[in-house]
């Protein structure tokens, strides 16, 4: 039986009498959604009850076909003026990609912060080895009626050493991802993803050609059509030959390049050293 697969986006309506165009989201956007469409066509397996994947994997098919919407191999075929066929211009892309990495030092901090929060919730235990960190238990290993979730988020990330001018994502009392929304210590996948989709796509580019044949051909067979058959890391690394890094999703959201790499590491030995001294407001403030 063939498999039917379809793409439903709620776009923008065009102008009376004008052509429907897509802005640049929208084009992630669908590109994104084609990258689920691909993993449901291409999944080979037989029974559906193994074609699932886990939730910090799924999205890996989606969020890896992100990466060619703005490449130049990809624009020069569907980024093209309406009326002049004209390709849209490098300046204006480079201009889209710089804006993109705006803010994604407190972006990155505050959803981490986030991520810790929740499997923090969902590790609490009597037997945790750190007494002093999770000390709101009781004696019979169950999480009491009168925990004060103020309290444990504030104890959780202070001991994190996050830093307080950049509170988590969701506070505990509206973080309906981890209280009811389906990602029960789970809210972290988003960001594995993306430490996957991205080292994926630099499997592409150190071929020297991003549309490699044979290493897409490694990504079908090993990531899109085995379903839930194999454990997910081991699917990664049949296709990439390793586990992956985070060195190309920190570049990809601008927080690491060979020209601020020594600003990085000044930086923190500044955080050291003013920890070192028990000096903890200008260690937050750094």
């Amino acid at each position: 039986m063939a498999p039917v697969v379809t793409i439903v986006c709620n776009f923008s309506q065009p102008a009376p009498g004008q052509p429907a165009l897509l802005s640049a989201d929208e084009a992630n956007t669908l590109f994104h959604e084609f990258g689920h469409g691909l993993h449901g066509l291409f999944r080979d397996v037989h029974y559906s009850g193994v074609s699932g994947v886990p939730r910090d994997f799924v999205e890996l098919p989606s969020q890896v076909m992100e990466h060619w919407v703005f490449e130049p191999e990809v624009l020069k075929v569907y980024a093209k003026h309406y009326q002049t066929g004209e390709v849209i211009p490098a300046e204006l892309i480079e201009k889209l990609d710089k804006s993109g990495k705006y803010g994604q030092g407190f972006a990155t901090t505050e959803y981490l912060a986030a991520s810790y929060l929740d499997m923090d919730f969902h590790a609490i235990s009597g037997d945790a080895a750190d007494k002093k960190v999770i000390k709101f238990v009781d004696q019979t290993n169950n999480v009491p009626a009168n925990l004060n979730v103020m309290d444990f988020e504030q104890q959780t990330l202070g001991r994190r050493g996050l830093l307080k001018q950049i509170p988590s994502r969701y506070r505990t009392t509206y973080f309906n991802h981890t209280m009811g929304g389906g990602y029960t210590a789970g809210y972290y996948s988003y960001i594995w993803a993306e430490v996957l989709d991205c080292d994926a796509f630099e499997a592409f580019k150190e071929t020297g050609d991003i549309f490699n044949q044979e290493c897409a051909d490694k990504f079908r067979k090993y990531v899109l059509t085995p379903g839930g058959i194999d454990d997910a890391m081991d699917m990664y690394k049949n296709f990439r030959g390793k586990e992956p890094g985070t060195d190309p999703l920190l570049k990809n959201r601008g927080l690491k390049s060979s020209r601020n790499g020594d600003f990085i590491k000044a930086y923190r030995l500044v955080r050291l050293f003013l920890y070192m001294l028990n000096l903890p407001d200008l260690y937050y403030i750094c």
